[in-house]
């Protein structure tokens, strides 16, 4: 018997707002200034049933798509990946999500408090050292915060 199972579908509980929208696109256009790494939005990395970081980032070596044969769910870990909070999403349940990114092999995840402003950085070594507000640097990846949240 064949069983399909489908993605968890968005409630107006856990879908991402404006200010999360607007704070990723944000976050890219800084990332995209960099030719040495490709920043990719939504993509399901192969871990537990899937999950998957708002931004996930990798070397331009590392990404090949191939557009006869798509993957689901992406084997190699990413070098950063970034979650923002939406005002709908527990702070906890998305520093979860990030230990098991890390757990899993990806070196490092920011994410991102929009509210207060912080950028929460977890890795092997450390778990939720806080920024606020400022530039962060992670294995040569750069993003200046002050940029998108002194806007407003």
């Amino acid at each position: 018997m064949l069983t399909m199972t489908f993605p968890e579908k968005a409630t107006d509980e856990n879908m991402p707002s404006l200010n999360h929208s607007y704070i990723c696109t944000q976050v890219m256009k800084q990332l995209l200034q960099n030719s040495e790494i490709l920043p990719l939005t939504e993509l399901t990395l192969d871990i537990e049933n899937g999950l998957t970081p708002d931004i996930s980032v990798y070397t331009v070596e590392e990404i090949k798509p191939d557009f006869f044969n798509d993957i689901s769910k992406y084997h190699k870990m990413p070098v950063l990946a970034i979650e923002v909070i939406s005002s709908s999403q527990n702070i906890q349940d998305v520093l979860i999500k990030a230990a098991k990114l890390v757990d899993a092999g990806v070196k490092s995840v920011w994410t991102l408090e929009p509210y207060s402003r912080t950028i929460f950085l977890t890795n092997k070594d450390v778990r939720n050292k806080l920024f606020h507000n400022q530039s962060v640097e992670t294995e040569g990846i750069t993003v200046d915060f002050r940029k998108i949240f002194e806007q407003n």
